[in-house]
């Protein structure tokens, strides 16, 4: 994992959703953002973000009375570190098996199904000579 992206939870997870899709955002409106789609009140989600600026995954600046969040981390750099700890974690390492164990359990459409042979494709390298 990089030293700067953050080991975020899965509360965090979600607040780091919220200001992804949008910032800057305050407490009050990141509070207003994630009621009703958690059952976690504004102190535990200012509690959250409180933590998140602790570990460096969000900045502010002050504005007036109130203090404006947006992420340092970026939502990508989050995503690979996470990934590859879970794959460390669960599966030693090891991608086939992780990727063997998602696709015996999911269903897939033919779209997602041409994607991931799109990417396999591409990540396999052409060997024909092009």
């Amino acid at each position: 994992m990089k030293p700067n992206v953050p080991k975020i939870s899965d509360s965090e997870w979600v607040v780091m959703k919220e200001l992804w899709r949008s910032h800057p955002q305050t407490a009050g409106q990141v509070v207003e953002s994630l009621t009703g789609k958690t059952s976690w009140g504004p102190a535990t989600i200012k509690t959250l973000i409180n933590r998140l600026v602790t570990k460096k995954a969000l900045a502010f600046v002050k504005q007036g009375r109130e203090y404006l969040y947006s992420p340092i981390a970026s939502e990508a750099d989050c995503v690979r570190a996470e990934s590859s700890s879970f794959l460390r974690r669960v599966f030693d390492g090891a991608l086939t098996p992780m990727l063997a164990a998602f696709l015996e359990r999911e269903d897939l459409g033919p779209e997602e199904i041409a994607r991931l042979k799109e990417l396999l494709d591409r990540k396999g390298g052409s060997h024909d000579g092009r």
